[in-house]
């Protein structure tokens, strides 16, 4: 009988981490038995992917699922928006009758989005097995919902598949039994190595008028960021100051776009700021690669960035991905220092830090034979 697996995904970065590993199973399968040429893999993996719908317009769901090749999903949700109360319990209720037709050896969730959390629940209260993969990553900040996500995600996950040796720590410390860790490295990497080829083709500078290594590019949409008139007022006027210095591409989330209504603050109308809908995988990796400097409240940005060294602020007061501090290129700021930061970054190298262990590009390869043994 093959290991049957339900994949979760619901929301932009975790079609990121889905991606490479349905591959990786596809590979798995189709790999004939060690020492014979026998096509059928004694160990076989099938699965069923879920798309809770928690991101589902074109921009932030579709259009990720052509760009990195993920089948149509074999079951979508179709959850939609709400608040984290409402959008989580439509998800718990949409996932369980899927569980019980599915019954898999394994539900395996992603990252640390409402889905991830309420999809594991779900799981667990039935007695299926969970495997998180991101696991153990900490910003110890319980002011954000993400925070939140992981820390109940993990609690009740039976493996934890870490993207570093600091997720790893934080579980130790948590208490949870060395058998349940899995040290597998940052599958995000997986997905942008295999893209690579492909972002170097997009034609995005050339359609925005940028020349490489003489752009900042701008994304950003937590609440903490954007909620508060006073900090969004702050962080709009250090960008406009920036573009005196280099051109701005700021990709403009949906819930900036609002709040910037809300608040009545208006989109500078300068040559030098170019504003953008939200790009597609292979256009924001151009973006990343040849930016000068990226600013950025995305946990996913902060890892691309350091993957090119590409120097990068990120518009939070901690972060859940420390590597991407000790080892890559980023740095911690906020509203109140921000245009001092971004006048250093400006003034200092172009290109920082190196690259993290385990950011190799075959992370989904050791997720799959993490999961065999323990089957």
């Amino acid at each position: 009988m093959p290991t049957k697996l339900l994949l979760v995904a619901g929301a932009r970065p975790n079609f990121m981490k889905i991606a490479p590993l349905i591959k990786a199973i596809d590979r798995h399968n189709e790999a004939p038995a060690a020492g014979t040429s026998d096509s059928r893999h004694p160990a076989s993996i099938s699965y069923s992917l879920v798309h809770t719908g928690q991101h589902y317009d074109e921009k932030m769901s579709d259009v990720f699922f052509r760009e990195l090749r993920i089948p149509a999903p074999h079951h979508n949700l179709a959850v939609g928006s709400g608040s984290h109360a409402e959008q989580t319990a439509r998800i718990m209720l949409a996932f369980e009758p899927v569980l019980l037709s599915e019954r898999p050896d394994w539900v395996v969730v992603v990252g640390d989005v409402n889905s991830t959390a309420a999809c594991a629940l779900v799981a667990a209260k039935l007695g299926i097995r969970v495997a998180h993969v991101e696991a153990g990553l900490r910003s110890f900040d319980r002011s954000m919902p993400e925070e939140i996500n992981r820390l109940v995600t993990d609690s009740i996950a039976d493996l934890l598949l870490t993207p570093s040796a600091d997720a790893d720590d934080n579980l130790r410390r948590e208490g949870v039994p060395e058998s349940r860790i899995r040290l597998v490295g940052n599958i995000m990497i997986d997905s942008l190595v295999e893209n690579l080829p492909r972002a170097r083709q997009s034609g995005i500078l050339r359609r925005l008028g940028l020349a490489a290594g003489a752009y900042a590019f701008v994304t950003i949409h937590r609440p903490a960021n954007v909620d508060q008139r006073p900090v969004l007022a702050a962080i709009m006027q250090a960008i406009e100051t920036a573009a005196r210095a280099v051109p701005v591409v700021f990709a403009l989330h949906p819930r900036t776009r609002k709040m910037l209504a809300t608040h009545d603050l208006a989109l500078p109308t300068s040559d030098r700021f170019k504003i953008i809908d939200p790009v597609g995988y292979h256009d924001s990796l151009c973006l990343i690669e040849n930016a000068r400097f990226i600013l950025t409240d995305s946990g996913g940005l902060q890892e691309e960035s350091t993957y090119f060294r590409t120097p990068c602020l990120t518009l939070r007061p901690n972060t859940e991905r420390p590597v991407t501090i000790s080892l890559g290129s980023n740095r911690l700021t906020s509203h109140l220092n921000l245009a001092s930061d971004i006048e250093s970054t400006l003034t200092g190298n172009a290109r920082l830090g190196s690259l993290p262990p385990f950011w190799d590009g075959k992370s989904a390869e050791r997720i799959v034979a993490a999961l065999q043994p323990v089957v």
